[in-house]
């Protein structure tokens, strides 16, 4: 082959690798994205069979979840756990693997096997350093993979994790929104004798969180009052949030201590959620209303503001967070709620901030706080703190407010 064949097959290559994901494909949903994106696939690469493998949640699986000519693999829910077979070999190895002669020795999927596939080329999808998945191609006729092939396959998966990951960012993120909303309502049950108000903001650069907050009557008579945040972003951080929520919830109807409670929900999260961390305070109200008992699990200390005070930071010893350390020991502390004391909750993302102190952030919300209606408070700590910009991490507050006696 001449120099000028070589530079115009080197071109049209080139312009063919274009077409995987022009502007097109931006309108596309995740699974349209995809299908198109393995059409286009098996074109370029003169194959016969297409599909794309993403990692699932728990790092030790491959799910097939787009196919082109395997569309089997993807109705019959095929997994391939990381390290075993074709795909799960290139996925621990994070590099190309290319077979010239399929059989049951170097391949676990039974489609490939049925389908009488020849010969496979597999390369992994990365993002950020970290393999996400897998994209291979297969003939039905024995070949031979060239070095171009690879290169070729290599650039089209670069592609395919950039787009994929962006459609599947916008998805994560849009599911967690919905997700905090459902469990986040804009206004939270009416409770006789306590005026409540809430506000939540997602963080303008991790978005949705794990921050929470909850308010509900006890067939004691007693009021749990919670704020929580789980470490991390995303819809992961509100699954696992949406998890603990619920679990607090059943724990508090079977006693009224705080610290017992979270203790429990202490225990089903070193159980069940061994890689999540979050900090909560869980406080009960008295049936009367008289007092609040509180039980900190890691979380920045609540505010009390009574009429014709300033707001103060509650003395309240901050103990391990939730899934830090197994038997962790927890303790109450009990305060007087008196006629038109207020306490006041909230996450790190209002009074942390790149280039201020959190000292300077939690006396510049008790200086913004000051005795009323709830969602007074609530309104007037969020305009002092985050007047300038929006904030960088999620931010929830809870102002719950015993009611004035009437004149």
């Amino acid at each position: 082959m001449t120099a000028d064949a070589g530079q115009a097959g080197s071109a049209e290559k080139l312009r063919r690798l274009q077409t995987v994901t022009d502007a097109a494909l931006s309108q596309l949903g995740i699974e349209d994205l995809l299908d198109e994106l393995l059409e286009r696939t098996r074109d370029l690469l003169r194959a016969d069979t297409a599909a794309v493998l993403l990692l699932d949640s728990s790092g030790t699986e491959l799910v097939a979840t787009a196919a082109s000519g395997l569309e089997r693999e993807v109705r019959q829910g095929l997994r391939v756990p990381v390290g075993h077979g074709f795909s799960g070999t290139v996925a621990a190895r994070a590099e190309p693997i290319a077979i010239e002669h399929v059989d049951h020795t170097n391949v676990v999927s039974p489609v490939l096997l049925s389908e009488h596939v020849q010969s496979v080329l597999g390369v992994p999808m990365v993002s950020g350093g970290r393999v996400i998945g897998v994209l291979h191609v297969g003939t039905l006729t024995p070949r031979r993979f060239t070095p171009d092939d690879v290169e070729l396959l290599r650039l089209v998966a670069d592609r395919a994790t950039l787009a994929t990951q962006a459609r599947l960012s916008r998805l994560d993120r849009a599911a967690a929104l919905a997700l905090q909303r459902s469990l986040l309502p804009a206004r939270p049950q009416a409770i006789r004798g306590l005026d409540v108000a809430v506000r939540y903001v997602p963080g303008a650069e991790v978005g949705v969180g794990g921050d929470w907050y909850d308010v509900f009557d006890l067939a004691s008579g007693h009021i749990g009052i919670v704020i929580g945040d789980v470490a991390g972003n995303g819809l992961r951080a509100a699954v696992v949030m949406g998890r603990i929520r619920s679990a607090l919830r059943a724990y508090a109807m079977e006693t009224d201590d705080p610290a017992d409670v979270l203790t429990r929900l202490d225990r089903k999260v070193q159980r069940f959620e061994p890689d999540a961390m979050a900090t909560v305070i869980y406080a009960v109200v008295d049936a009367d209303l008289g007092a609040v008992t509180l039980s900190n699990a890691g979380h920045l200390p609540p505010v009390v503001v009574a009429p014709d005070r300033p707001g103060r930071l509650v003395r309240i010893p901050p103990d391990l967070p939730l899934g830090a350390y197994a038997e962790a020991h927890r303790r109450n502390t009990r305060l007087p709620l008196d006629p038109g004391t207020g306490l006041f909750l909230y996450t790190d993302g209002l009074v942390e901030r790149r280039g201020r102190r959190i000292d300077a952030g939690l006396t510049m919300l008790t200086e913004a706080l000051v005795a009323g209606p709830a969602d007074t408070m609530c309104a007037g700590v969020m305009a002092a703190l985050l007047y300038d910009r929006a904030p960088t991490d999620d931010v929830a507050v809870l102002a719950v407010r015993r009611s004035e006696p009437p004149a």
